[in-house]
């Protein structure tokens, strides 16, 4: 199983914190995800600064919005860092219009990087509560055609839908995102920004959040998937204490 643990690359010293607490406390993780955030002064590819390769897979995300196809400049900045995974991802709006954005789509951008890096792995994301699920699935099943070798999920809440989705998604190319929720006003921003619909159980509480993420963690390890946690403003002791545990079970 791969573990995924993803890096938010708001300074230099916070990306070194991260993967510190990633070394001593979760020995289970052997994949980092850095995103690209424009209001951040990292961008995710330079993560490749920070991270120790030998011991990680690293995956940078990229926003298909910030490149014009024909310049190749991805293509570039794949030679530059030595990149031998990516992530793609459509990317959303920037925040004012100093920031160009260009056309560009996701599998378009998927199958020019396939033609022209053979063999670099090519991880896409997918949003359980962005559409139907089968406008997702269709979506998801595009994306492998045109090159993606893995499918990375926005986080789940709600193992009814996760077992949906494990129905049609091959196990040993999904991962599954996790992201636990502790307080109400997050819980309130993922349903307004995200469409999230929590489960009638769901409780805002560390509690109730390792509980469902040691189920993601039995679910994967039978069907022989992958997990992707994107722990945001939570207090990574309390919560990964028990979730390493869990994981060194598997």
């Amino acid at each position: 199983m791969k573990v995924s643990f993803e890096v938010v690359p708001r300074t230099e010293d916070a990306t070194r914190e991260q993967l510190e607490f990633v070394q001593q406390h979760l020995p289970q993780v052997n994949t980092i995800n850095v995103p690209d955030l424009l209001r951040l002064p990292i961008r995710s590819w330079e993560g490749a600064n920070f991270i120790d390769r030998n011991q990680y897979d690293f995956i940078p995300h990229v926003r298909a919005i910030d490149f014009n196809r024909p310049e190749k400049r991805l293509q570039k900045l794949i030679h530059a860092y030595q990149l031998d995974k990516v992530l793609i991802v459509s990317g959303d709006p920037p925040p004012d219009m100093s920031h160009r954005v260009y056309d560009t789509k996701v599998l378009d951008l998927i199958a020019d990087i396939r033609a022209d890096f053979p063999d670099i792995k090519i991880y896409c994301g997918f949003d359980p509560y962005r559409s139907s699920v089968k406008q997702e699935k269709e979506y998801i099943q595009q994306k492998f055609d045109v090159g993606c070798d893995y499918i990375l999920s926005q986080p789940f809440f709600d193992m009814r839908l996760l077992e949906v989705y494990s129905d049609f998604l091959p196990p040993e190319k999904t991962f599954w995102g996790i992201s636990p929720v502790v307080t109400e006003k997050s819980q309130a921003y993922w349903e307004r920004m995200n469409h999230v619909v929590f489960p009638s159980s769901f409780d805002a509480s560390y509690e109730w959040n390792i509980d469902f993420t040691q189920q993601v963690i039995e679910h994967s390890a039978k069907v022989g998937s992958h997990i992707y946690f994107m722990p945001i403003r939570i207090d990574l002791e309390r919560y990964f204490k028990p979730v390493a545990a869990a994981l060194a079970k598997i």
